[in-house]
């Protein structure tokens, strides 16, 4: 076990993820109180990237729940096999009665784990992600309550089933809409931004050997720019700049590297605002820093 939030830092460190002091403080306590760590944030910032890091860098099992519109808890806790499940009433239907066929239908035989459940059940300390929960219903925050607060489910044919060790869970969310006070009570809580400039091009030079450090913090600079711009809706996280500096070993001429705009901006009117900036000598009206 970790016994310092130095160890933390440095064992991420040694994974390529770079944190600041204040998140490792979050992360540590939520590993150390196992609670779980909701950690929210602008897309492409490294919310996802920390939990999968924290998994490897830890030498446990990652399981992943992604969350969207109309999750349900057959998609993120269990379901049964009705294929078999039918195979085996007709096999029992001559010998057994409608109970003792329910009784034996319903076993873990026909059991299918989702994600909950395989992570509450797993013989050893897992990592959950539940990512982006803001893109599933205000109602999948409700049936979440008791996994989170006391680390077990409830089927109705098998009864509680509670975890045999304690997952360390991480929930990730973009904040497209507010999440339940009930929710956010279950939590430690962790704000991820974007980072640095100087912090981003430690990232990138961990990431992409051999960069010319010159160009990099160029590449960064533009990039922040782009990010401040309150026009661009979809902004670049971090592994569009990681894209966007690798690429800039392909090309060679300025013009060639305007072109790599495809690398950090995936709308097209974002691009058109882009361009529109560069035409105007960079001058962004709309801009924080303007």
């Amino acid at each position: 076990m970790l016994n310092s939030v130095d160890e933390l830092i440095k064992l991420l460190e040694e994974q390529d993820y770079i944190i600041e002091r204040d998140a490792a403080i979050a992360v540590f306590l939520a590993l150390k109180l196992e609670k779980p760590l909701l950690i929210e944030g602008p897309p492409g910032c490294g919310k996802t990237e920390l939990a999968k890091v924290i998994a490897k860098a830890l030498g446990l099992e990652l399981i992943r729940l992604q969350c969207y519109e109309g999750l349900d808890y057959s998609h993120a806790l269990y379901e049964w096999n009705y294929p078999k499940q039918l195979l085996e009433i007709k096999l029992l239907q001559q010998k057994e009665d409608e109970t003792e066929i329910k009784k034996r239908i319903y076993t873990e035989e026909f059991l299918i784990e989702r994600p909950l459940l395989k992570a509450i059940r797993s013989e050893n300390r897992v990592v959950l992600l539940i990512d982006e929960i803001d893109r599933a219903d205000p109602e999948f925050e409700g049936f979440l309550l008791e996994f989170l607060g006391e680390f077990q489910v409830t089927i109705p044919e098998l009864g509680t089933i509670r975890a045999k060790h304690k997952p360390y869970v991480f929930i990730t969310s973009n904040k497209t809409r507010d999440l339940s006070d009930a929710l956010k009570r279950r939590c430690l809580y962790l704000y991820l931004s974007y980072p640095t400039e100087e912090k981003e091009l430690e990232i990138v030079k961990r990431k992409v050997k051999g960069i010319d450090e010159e160009r990099a913090r160029k590449a960064i600079k533009i990039i922040n720019e782009i990010r401040r711009d309150e026009e661009i809706i979809h902004k670049p996280g971090i592994a569009e700049t990681i894209d966007f500096v690798s690429s800039m070993s392909f090309l060679k001429s300025e013009d060639e590297i305007k072109a790599l705009i495809v690398t950090l901006l995936k709308d097209e009117e974002d691009v058109k605002r882009f361009r529109e900036v560069i035409k105007s000598g960079g001058k962004n009206s709309n801009s924080k820093n303007s």
